[in-house]
C-alpha cells in the first residue's frame, strides 16, 4: 500500500509579508481560504514563524568587530575620566510621555521613528531614541539639583528610532553621551566641543571638523520662525512634500532636509543668527573665541538647527570627510537650558552631546585606524587523560591567579591538536600534563622560544613559568637587563 503524501503547507513569511514585520504595530495576516484547505491535511507551521537572522535595522556586533568598539569604548571612558564626567546608567525604557514632552509633537523622532507600545499592566512606554531627556529625568528624580555645579555626566549604550536603515545608520545604534548640568557660561559649551574632539581624534580619525550655529532663545526663535515661514510660503511649490508638511508643524526642519531643491531654496532664506536676541549673540561670540583659543577646527552653519525641540542658544554637530570631499555626521549637542525647568525640575542650564558608536567604528574602518589589541596569552596548558584534565583546572585557576594569561584547549582529544592550537596562539610556554604528571603530581614546563624542557612539581609550576617568561623577555630586550646580544 503506497503511503498518502503529505502537502507541505506554504511559508506565510513572504517578502511583503517580512517587511511588513519592520513595523511596531502589527496585524496578523489572515490565511486565504485556499492556503486553509489545504493545511487540513498538512503539518501547521505557525503564523510566527520562527526566523533565523536579527530584525531590520537590528544587528549583531561580532566577535571579530569588538576590537574596533572596544578601542572605542575606552576612549569614551578615558575622556569621561579626565574631564570630570561621573557615568551613570539609565533604563531603556521610560514613559511615553517624557520623551513626547521634551521633544515635543511634530518632530520626526516622536512622529515617526519612536518604538511605543503598552505594557501588560497598561502604561505607554518607549525605547529611548536618545538620552538627554531620560539623563534630564534622573537628574531631577534623584535630587542632582544640591550638588555642587556644574554636575557632569556621561552614559553609553543603545537607543532605537524606527528610521530607514542605511550604512552607518540602525533601528539599534549605540551612542556615548555627556551632558553637564547647572552652568551657562559659553566656557562649558566649548569644553563639551573638546570633549568630543579628544574622543574622535584618540581614535585616529583626523578630518574632522565642527559646524556650529546659534538658534537663540524661544522668544528670538519665535520671531526667526516668522521670517521663515513667510520666505518658504513664497517658494513652497520648490519643496518636497515632507517638508510643505513641516511648514505648518515643525518649519525650522526645513533647513535640515537633505533633498537637493530643498538645500538650494533654503541656502536663500533667512538666518537665526540675524534674529538672536543680544544675550544669545554674546554667548555665542564668547563660545567662537574660546574655539579659537583651543584650535578647534569649525565653521559657522546657518542652516544648522539640530532635530529636537527642547535646543537654546548652541547648537553643534561633528564631522569627517574623505578625500572626495563627502562628510559624515559623527555626532551634535546643543544647549538645552529650558528642559528640565519644562520637566518639572528648578531652573536649570544644561548642555550636552552624543556620538554615534556604530558610524565612528565605521570611519575607523573606512580610514583604516588600527582597533584594539586584547592581551594575548603566553602560556598554553595542554592535558592529555581523564585525571590530568581534573588537575588542569586548578593549574589554570593558580596562573591566572597570578597574573599569567594562559589558553587551554579543554576537549581536544590529542596532544598533537593541542600543540598546533599553542603553536597558532603564538604562547611562549606550554605546560603538559598527562595521565603520569597527574598521578606524580608533576607537570612538564615547555619553553616554545627555545624548545627546551624541564619537570617540575605541580606546587613550583608557576614559578617556574614566570621564570622562563622572564628569561624571554631578558633575551628579547637586553639592552634593558645587562644581557650581551653575543650572550643570545
Amino acid at each position: 500500500m503506497t503511503p498518502k503524501k503529505t502537502v507541505p503547507a506554504k511559508k506565510t513569511t513572504t517578502m511583503a509579508a517580512k517587511k511588513k514585520s519592520d513595523s511596531p504595530k502589527q496585524s496578523a495576516a489572515k490565511p486565504s481560504p485556499k492556503a486553509a484547505k489545504k493545511s487540513v491535511s498538512a503539518p501547521l507551521v505557525s503564523e510566527n514563524e520562527l526566523l533565523m537572522q536579527s530584525l531590520r535595522g537590528m544587528r549583531d556586533i561580532l566577535p571579530d568587530e569588538q576590537p574596533y568598539w572596544e578601542r572605542v569604548r575606552r576612549s569614551l571612558s578615558s575622556a569621561a575620566q579626565e574631564y570630570g564626567f561621573q557615568r551613570i546608567d539609565i533604563p531603556t525604557v521610560e514613559y511615553l510621555h517624557l520623551f513626547v514632552r521634551s521633544i515635543k509633537q511634530g518632530t520626526d523622532i516622536i512622529d515617526k521613528e519612536i518604538y511605543e507600545f503598552q505594557t501588560r499592566g497598561g502604561d505607554r512606554v518607549a525605547l529611548r531614541p536618545e538620552f538627554t531627556a531620560g539623563m534630564g529625568r534622573a537628574y531631577i528624580q534623584h535630587g542632582m539639583s544640591v550638588l555642587p555645579k556644574p554636575i557632569r555626566l556621561f552614559s553609553m549604550g543603545p537607543v532605537f528610532r524606527y528610521d530607514r536603515p542605511q550604512e552607518g545608520r540602525y533601528r539599534e545604534l549605540w551612542q556615548g553621551d555627556f551632558e553637564v548640568f547647572g552652568e551657562a557660561d559659553p566656557i562649558l559649551d566649548a569644553q563639551v566641543m573638546q570633549v568630543a574632539y579628544r574622543v574622535v581624534h584618540e581614535l585616529g580619525l583626523r578630518d574632522i571638523e565642527f559646524q556650529v550655529n546659534s538658534i537663540g532663545t524661544p522668544e528670538s526663535r519665535k520671531r526667526y520662525e516668522k521670517a521663515l515661514v513667510r520666505f518658504l510660503e513664497s517658494q513652497k511649490h520648490k519643496l518636497c512634500q515632507v517638508c510643505r508638511d513641516r511648514l505648518s508643524t515643525n518649519p525650522m526642519r526645513v533647513l535640515d532636509c537633505k533633498e537637493d531643491k530643498c538645500v538650494q531654496l533654503t541656502a536663500q532664506a533667512p538666518q537665526a543668527l540675524d534674529f538672536l536676541d543680544d544675550e544669545s549673540r554674546a554667548h555665542f561670540k564668547s563660545l567662537l573665541e574660546y574655539l579659537d583659543e583651543l584650535e578647534l577646527p569649525y565653521s559657522i552653519n546657518p542652516r544648522l538647527v539640530r532635530g529636537l525641540d527642547y535646543y537654546t542658544r548652541t547648537v553643534f554637530e561633528i564631522w569627517s570627510s574623505d578625500r572626495e570631499g563627502k562628510k559624515y555626521a559623527l555626532g551634535g549637542g546643543g544647549r538645552y537650558d529650558l528642559l528640565i525647568q519644562e520637566l518639572g525640575g528648578e531652573p536649570t542650564p544644561a548642555i550636552g552631546f552624543g556620538l554615534g558608536l556604530d558610524r565612528i567604528v565605521l570611519e575607523m574602518k573606512r580610514t583604516q585606524v588600527r582597533p584594539h589589541e586584547f592581551a594575548k596569552p603566553r602560556v598554553f596548558l595542554a592535558q592529555l587523560g581523564d585525571l590530568a584534565k581534573k588537575k588542569s583546572l586548578r593549574l589554570f585557576a593558580d596562573l591566572e591567579k597570578h597574573g599569567i594569561l594562559a589558553a587551554e584547549s579543554f576537549g581536544r582529544g590529542s596532544l598533537k591538536a593541542q600543540m598546533r592550537v599553542a603553536s597558532r596562539l603564538g604562547v611562549e610556554v606550554t605546560v603538559i600534563l598527562g595521565q603520569k604528571e597527574a598521578l606524580d603530581g608533576t607537570a612538564i614546563v615547555k619553553d616554545m622560544v627555545s624548545g627546551t624542557q624541564e619537570t617540575v612539581t605541580q606546587e613550583k609550576l608557576t614559578d617556574a613559568v614566570k621564570k622562563v617568561l622572564k628569561s624571554n623577555v631578558a633575551l628579547a630586550h637586553p639592552s634593558h637587563t645587562g644581557v650581551a646580544h653575543s650572550e643570545k
